[in-house]
């Protein structure tokens, strides 16, 4: 399957009359013009977040509408939902106070649509073209593109279900990928795992209908800093032979974020030919159950050497990553990064909307932290608090996969992935959602860009070519 990379502009490129779409808060009534004010009066329009309000002109026209961005707490993307509800034409932002890039970043994001599986008529009606918004002055354009078509690819292969994103076609879109940028792109699978020593990826994925296999894409040159990027391309999770419930699999063809956002960070790095030596390396399985699958209590012996008890068998993300993670490290990355959506306990911790990272380097997480503030890309550091590490021992193995007890399980997971790094010169962990769970004005339910925007904007200011 060769992935649709490319989708209709969001931006209007020449967009010649545009029509007016303000964006206020409750306060700001009296900045706009006395004819509008005097419509959204008459109209009962109060500003609330998310509050859209078309307006005609004398004659009943077209002539312009209004967003409400609330009170005190605004939403910096709250102009994704003027792409959600302006009619179609060419539009321009009207921003007073409020910061213009951000906004058309936020109607761009918002723009987003997953149809692929949506009949052309659905319903009897057909999908309404949406409205193009012209940049503000000064905006990079191909900047802000590139940031949307990372995200989006990101959304799309979340999005996309595992009977068309199963371990086979994740490697086609991960080839497309590679191709269209001109990286080098090598994959190890089945059998062939073993034989160059990827022991966990292999277990975990043997169940499958579709053969694991360790995706490995190298790209710029080759003594530039070396950048290596790890996702989880578990595309779907069963929980193996310790099934989950089937409430707790409705959501896990997402169970590939990692790998969807790491590849839509790879396509803004080498989209911007930043001077890097990027690596991108995606272990890509199906945590299925069949009579070869991998047991509770087996031991697996890993790449690094280590060997580890399986605990739990619904703690595969972790396995397949130890081994991708350990291969990474065997070149001494500059920077390795890697995501993943590993735990429900970081979801407990913070939500589905923050998802937490860990580091060693104080100043790569002050970098983080200053580069999700200025890019609204939220994240929060937590600790590699060293007494929980204890928490991984087993009385067979030299680590168990999933410690018993329910406690810091997204610090135990972090603490087990940097058992497998040794010589990189700097870490981070990423342990996203990958999913909306209810609608927002720059992105609908589904599939989510988490952390990507604020990755590109460090490396950005560190490799910028």
């Amino acid at each position: 399957m060769t992935f649709p990379f490319d989708r209709t502009p969001v931006f209007a490129t020449d967009p010649g009359e545009t029509l007016p779409a303000w964006l206020i808060g409750p306060d700001d009534m009296n900045r706009l013009p006395p004819n509008v004010a005097s419509w959204a009066k008459a109209s009962g329009f109060a500003a609330r977040s998310g509050e859209t309000l078309i307006v005609p002109d004398g004659e009943g026209r077209l002539a312009g509408a209004v967003l409400g961005l609330g009170g005190k707490v605004r939403d910096p993307f709250a102009a994704g939902k003027l792409a959600k509800n302006l009619p179609s034409g060419n539009w321009r932002l009207e921003t007073f106070d409020t910061d213009a890039e951000a906004a058309a970043l936020g109607y761009g994001l918002g723009s987003y649509r997953f149809s692929r599986y949506k009949s052309a008529n659905h319903n009897g009606e057909n999908e309404r073209p949406l409205p193009r918004m012209a940049l503000p002055g000064g905006s990079d354009r191909a900047r802000m593109e590139r940031l949307l078509a990372g995200s989006f690819l990101a959304r799309d292969l979340i999005n996309t279900p595992t009977n068309d994103m199963g371990p086979e076609e994740l490697d086609a879109a991960f080839r497309a990928l590679g191709q269209r940028f001109g990286a080098d792109v090598t994959v190890i699978s089945g059998d062939a795992l073993l034989e160059r020593n990827f022991p966990m990826i292999h277990a975990v994925g043997r169940a499958g209908a579709q053969a694991p296999r360790l995706l490995d894409l190298s790209w710029g040159r080759a003594d530039a800093p070396k950048v290596t990027l790890v996702g989880k391309g578990v595309c779907f999770d069963t929980g193996g032979l310790d099934i989950k419930p089937a409430a707790g699999m409705l959501l896990m063809k997402k169970d590939m974020g990692g790998a969807a956002n790491v590849m839509g960070l790879a396509m803004m790095i080498m989209d911007s030919g930043m001077d890097v030596r990027l690596r991108v390396l995606v272990p890509a399985v199906e945590n299925a159950i069949a009579g070869n699958a991998f047991r509770p209590s087996d031991i697996l012996t890993s790449r690094k050497g280590l060997t580890v008890e399986i605990g739990n068998t619904d703690a595969e993300g972790r396995l397949v990553l130890a081994d991708a993670l350990a291969l990474a490290d065997e070149e001494s990355p500059d920077l390795l990064v890697d995501m993943a959506t590993l735990t429900g306990a970081a979801r407990v911790a913070l939500g589905p909307d923050l998802p937490p990272f860990y580091t060693d380097d104080e100043a790569l997480a002050a970098e983080i932290a200053e580069a999700s503030a200025s890019t609204h890309d939220p994240l929060w550091r937590l600790p590699l608090y060293p007494a929980y590490d204890a928490d991984l021992s087993s009385k067979v193995a030299d680590l168990n996969n999933a410690p018993g007890g329910g406690f810091a399980g997204s610090i135990t997971a972090a603490l087990f992935l940097r058992r497998f790094i040794k010589q990189a010169k700097s870490w981070a962990h990423f342990d996203i959602y990958g999913w909306n769970p209810k609608d927002k004005p720059q992105s609908p339910v589904g599939g989510e860009a988490q952390g990507i925007r604020a990755l590109y904007e460090l490396l950005e200011a560190r490799y910028a070519a």
